[in-house]
């Protein structure tokens, strides 16, 4: 089969379309016939082997060659144990721990993956797995009469969270570069700041809910950005950042009447099947900035790692 596949860490010139043999399922897993796959910024992290956590598992080398782990495809073989799916069921689901969705064929664990509702395609189902448990868990607690801000907004998560901030009624602020002003706007932000121009820690407004997706600022800097009671979780970021958000940021917070954390993201069908659902309702939308083919992978981790994509990118592999 052809797979995308790099051996040391670098910039998309590291990548390398080749022929690879099919994986073959073991117990508990399913090989998946892959029709589309999603590209998220945890996808870049891992080519570039930076932030230093991207490195796990492979310190000097990339653990895994094939990058890529929001896939949607077709059952094409199942492994021993396997009771939930079939040859020829249509599948979705947040391969993290085995990756290898930028190929023809991907194996997965039979629970990381859940049934496409039928009124979904291919290339949008495989926008929600992993942007979608991020974006879930993010803005809970957001509700009427709530301030909610969402750094990184424009991406993949960001536009998720905005809409569902908005759909439990908080007024929401989008952060994220000049280009992406507009399309915040569009999916529903009431405010929104380029980052470039204004730092969102030193506006007049204190928020109830901020959603952080990257993270860089001071522990100090995020505390003055949020109203008493108000709470503020970081997904990914620089390391000094997290570790200060794990450590200063929790003695901070007790202290001032604020929750300062990371957000550990609970993985699997059973957190992202929800906005799946809200999808099928027309209740949020998917919004795809720009499809890629197999041989374009590298293009399309460099739109999304660079700050450039309007909500999500797939990449079509059949």
């Amino acid at each position: 089969m052809k797979a995308v596949v790099y051996d040391r860490y670098g910039s998309p010139d590291v990548l390398g379309v080749e022929d690879v043999p099919v994986p073959v399922p073991g117990d508990g897993q399913v090989r998946v016939k892959v029709v589309a796959v999603s590209v998220n910024l945890s996808d870049w992290e891992c080519l570039r082997g930076s932030p230093s956590y991207a490195r796990i598992g492979g310190l000097r080398s990339p653990a895994r060659r094939t990058l890529g782990s929001d896939i949607a495809g077709v059952v094409d073989a199942v492994g021993a144990g396997v009771a939930r799916f079939q040859a020829g069921d249509r599948v979705y689901g947040d391969n993290l721990a085995l990756k290898g969705g930028f190929a023809e064929y991907a194996v997965a664990p039979e629970s990381a993956l859940a049934h496409v509702p039928a009124q979904l395609t291919f290339a949008e189902a495989s926008t929600i797995p992993q942007a979608g448990a991020i974006a879930l868990q993010g803005t809970d607690g957001a509700m009427a009469g709530r301030r909610v801000l969402v750094n990184g907004a424009g991406g993949g998560s960001g536009s998720f969270a905005i809409q569902l901030a908005k759909r439990l009624g908080a007024h929401v602020t989008g952060v994220d570069n000049a280009g992406k002003l507009d399309f915040m706007s569009a999916v529903g932000a009431d405010e929104v700041i380029d980052y470039e121009r204004d730092d969102f820690t030193r506006q007049t407004s204190a928020y109830d809910l901020i959603l952080d997706l990257v993270a860089h600022r001071s522990v100090f800097a995020y505390r003055r950005a949020l109203a008493p009671g108000g709470r503020y979780r970081c997904v990914g970021g620089s390391v000094p950042t997290l570790l200060r958000v794990l450590t200063l940021g929790t003695v901070m917070g007790r202290l001032t009447h604020r929750r300062i954390g990371v957000l550990a993201v609970k993985e699997g069908p059973v957190h992202f099947e929800p906005l799946a659902a809200l999808c099928v309702a027309g209740e949020v939308s998917i919004h795809i900035d720009r499809t890629f083919t197999l041989d374009e992978v590298p293009a399309a981790l460099a739109h999304v790692g660079e700050g450039r994509a309007l909500g999500k990118v797939v990449v079509r592999v059949s």
